[in-house]
């Protein structure tokens, strides 16, 4: 008998790593690269969570497609200098590392990522953290469409075996929300990262947590997962 796994997967910048000083000063030095005044703070943490070539497109509207290529190659090369600075690493907000080695330990729980990211910046950030076989699925912004298409979800359902309604989406962004509503399946927001709690529900939230140990009790069916499991074992 084959059972379906829980399959939780979690969002990465805003979520799981605190990297907004990177991404906002590697946006700006990427502006400047071409001589155009930067956006603001807030207009670049809104971004965050989509492809970059979606994220130029809503910070530079009215740029010609080449202006656009020179922004994403600029932003590319000045976050992995600075991401090689000893202030440019992206730690985990306080309390990820304990959630997600508890969970991986769960009989009957696999763990992915879907983000924005590069695939090369996301396994960077797995090895600077010591993630390394936690996640059974990582879904970057070289496998799928940008966020929201639920592309990634679907992707990471397909290769763990999950079903839609044994799978949750974590992220920070209305994207997130959107992609998992997209993709029919859970929904949690979480209120430290870059969109409002409001704006979270809105876009398809089933709730918002303000902690890791908030979301632990959020995630639906994971004692029910384990129990399965083991009794099939």
């Amino acid at each position: 008998m084959t059972l379906s796994p829980t399959l939780i997967v979690f969002d990465c910048d805003g979520t799981l790593a605190d990297s907004q000083h990177v991404i906002v000063e590697a946006m700006r030095l990427a502006f400047e690269s071409v001589d155009l005044a930067a956006p603001g703070r807030g207009a670049i943490l809104r971004t965050v969570g989509l492809s970059m070539p979606e994220a130029i497109k809503m910070l530079a509207p009215e740029q010609f497609p080449g202006t656009r290529g020179d922004l994403i190659r600029s932003f590319r090369d000045h976050c992995a200098a600075l991401r090689r600075q000893p202030h440019g690493q992206e730690p985990l907000f306080p309390g990820a590392a304990s959630l997600l080695s508890k969970l991986a330990a769960k009989e009957g729980v696999v763990l992915g990522i879907a983000t924005g990211k590069a695939r090369r910046g996301v396994m960077r950030f797995i090895e600077e953290n010591g993630l390394q076989g936690i996640f059974s699925t990582i879904q970057t912004a070289n496998d799928a469409p940008s966020k929201p298409h639920p592309a990634m979800l679907l992707q990471a359902m397909e290769e763990t075996g999950a079903a839609p309604d044994s799978t949750v989406m974590i992220g920070d962004t209305s994207y997130d929300m959107t992609m998992a509503v997209c993709a029919r399946v859970d929904a949690i927001g979480v209120a430290w990262g870059y969109h409002s709690p409001a704006d979270l529900k809105m876009a398809g939230a089933r709730t918002v947590v303000s902690s890791f140990s908030a979301l632990e009790h959020a995630l639906p069916g994971l004692q029910a997962a384990t129990a399965r499991f083991e009794a099939v074992a």
